[in-house]
Formats: C-alpha cells, sequence, structure tokens
C-alpha cells in the first residue's frame, strides 16, 4: 500500500475510534440528565403534592371539628375531608418516590388517621362537656403526630426531586468530555476532507462533510436539549420546595406540568444517539474506505 493509503488507513481508524468514544460519551452524559425528567414529572411531583393534599385535608378536618361545637360536625365536612385525605394518600403511596420507607410510613399514617377519626367519633357522641374535651384532645394529639409523619415524609420526597434535579460534577465532566471530543473529531473530519481534497483534487467531500456537520449539530442540539431540561427541572423543584395549601396545589402542579411537558420527547431521544454515531461512522467510512481501497494494491511511491 502507498504512502497515501497509509495515511487514508492511519485517519480511518482514528475518525472511527473517536466517532464511538464520542458516542458513548454523548450517551452517557446526556442519559445522566434525563433519565430523571421523567420520574421528577411523573412520580416525584404526583407524589409530593399528594402529601401536601393530604395534609391540608387533615387541618381542614380538624377545624370543621373545632368548630362544629357540642353537636358534632353537622356538615359531614369532617368527613368529607378524611375521605380527600385518604385518597391523597393512596396516591403518594403508588409514587413510591423514597421506596420502601415511603410506604411504610404512609401505612402507618393510614392508621393513625383511623385511630384519630375514631377519637372525633366519639367526641361527637359524648353529651358531657370535660369528656368530649378529652377525647378532641387525644384527637389533636393523633392529629399532629400524623402532620409531623407527613412532614417528614415530604422532606424525604424532596430530597429524592432535588437529587433527580441536580447537576453534580461527573455530569459537568462527562458534559466536557462530550465537548472536547465533538470538537476533536470536528476537526479531525475537518482535516481529512483538507487532506482529501490536496491529494484527489476534489473541493467537496460529501460523506466527511455529512459526518461533520451530525456530529456538530447532533451535539448542539443534544446539549441544547439539556440546558432546557435543566432549567425546567430547577423551576419544578422550586415549586415543589413550597409547602402549598389546598387551593395552591393545582396551580403548582399545572406550573410543574407545563415546565415539563417536553421531558418524555428529552428523554426519548437517548436512543437516537446511537443510532446518530453509527451513522456517523458509517459517513466516515464511506467518505475514506473507497480511497484507501484503491491504493491497497499499489507499491510505495
Amino acid at each position: 500500500m502507498s504512502t497515501t493509503g497509509r495515511a487514508l488507513t492511519r485517519r480511518l481508524r482514528l475518525l472511527l475510534a473517536l466517532g464511538a468514544l464520542t458516542t458513548l460519551a454523548l450517551f452517557a452524559a446526556y442519559r445522566g440528565v434525563h433519565d430523571d425528567t421523567v420520574p421528577l414529572a411523573s412520580s416525584s411531583t404526583p407524589g409530593i403534592l399528594a402529601v401536601d393534599t393530604a395534609k391540608s385535608a387533615l387541618l381542614r378536618a380538624h377545624a370543621a371539628v373545632d368548630g362544629s361545637g357540642p353537636a358534632g360536625d353537622a356538615t359531614g365536612e369532617f368527613h368529607t375531608q378524611l375521605s380527600v385525605a385518604h385518597q391523597s394518600i393512596a396516591v403518594a403511596a403508588s409514587e413510591n418516590v423514597t421506596g420502601p420507607a415511603d410506604r411504610h410510613t404512609l401505612q402507618t399514617v393510614t392508621g393513625l388517621i383511623t385511630v384519630y377519626s375514631a377519637w372525633v367519633e366519639r367526641a361527637g357522641q359524648e353529651s358531657d362537656a370535660s369528656l368530649r374535651g378529652a377525647y378532641l384532645h387525644y384527637a389533636q394529639q393523633g392529629r399532629d403526630d400524623i402532620v409531623d409523619r407527613l412532614d417528614d415524609l415530604r422532606e424525604e420526597q424532596v430530597r429524592v426531586a432535588r437529587a433527580q434535579a441536580s447537576f453534580p460534577w461527573p455530569l459537568w465532566l462527562g458534559w466536557g468530555t462530550v465537548l472536547v471530543l465533538c470538537l476533536v473529531l470536528c476537526a479531525g473530519l475537518v482535516e481529512a476532507q483538507r487532506f482529501s481534497r490536496h491529494r484527489f483534487r476534489t473541493p467537496v467531500h460529501p460523506p466527511l462533510l455529512a459526518a461533520t456537520v451530525l456530529c456538530a449539530s447532533g451535539v448542539a442540539v443534544l446539549g441544547w436539549f439539556t440546558v432546557r431540561a435543566r432549567s425546567a427541572m430547577r423551576d419544578s423543584l422550586a415549586e415543589l420546595r413550597v409547602t402549598r395549601s389546598a387551593d395552591e396545589i393545582p396551580g403548582a402542579g399545572a406550573d410543574v406540568e407545563r415546565y415539563m411537558a417536553d421531558a418524555g420527547l428529552w428523554a426519548s431521544l437517548s436512543e437516537w444517539i446511537l443510532v446518530g454515531g453509527a451513522l456517523l461512522m458509517a459517513l466516515t467510512w464511506l467518505g475514506l474506505w473507497p480511497r484507501i481501497a484503491e491504493y491497497r494494491f499499489r507499491t510505495p511511491r
């Protein structure tokens, strides 16, 4: 093989290696961010807001009892709010934000709500004011215990959401590596085009040009989607950090849904990185291998 053939072979091997490394680094860095977007939007957010709803319902239920007088809650507001609390706890349990600890806490809270409801009902059936006051005192202690447990659970859920929305140093290192590899690969492709143009007098080398455009545009587009995802996750976390009242919870949920509306699309693009990487390497091969084949059986010059 001539020296030109050897030079082309070296370039092809280097570019294929760089293409593979860039593809894998981009895949890992992109997944490192976007694997958490969908869980934050579809699991952590409804789980946290469900806990807020349960807490708010319990406070409203107790307020209905406190304002009902000796005859008890005649409006049924107490039982309505308890039903809301039970439904919200079921939603929070189904989202399973913090894992087994989450389910265990919610099972305990469900049992405590049953005990709390029993104390309130006994108070409503008691005609003696002192006994009724004692039962309501026990009920309030039970409610305070439930609220404390829900507050602790919420803190753990927010901690999970904060981890999902974080951008730790391994991700900075990963994206820095992607940027460096992309620049080196694009520079290598441009150099290979200049080498081919000089040796073969061809003004444009379409496969190598297409590979260069694919590399640069692909990393740029995916990087932009990652920036958008990071901004959406920060905004969502800001919404979730604040404990909401019952009237504010739907608005907070709608805000997070708006921020994370494209989360599914962003996450789905990760699979196309491997396809794009394979296409890039195929274009590189198509650009250089036919020229290499022309020199395989020539004597050195």
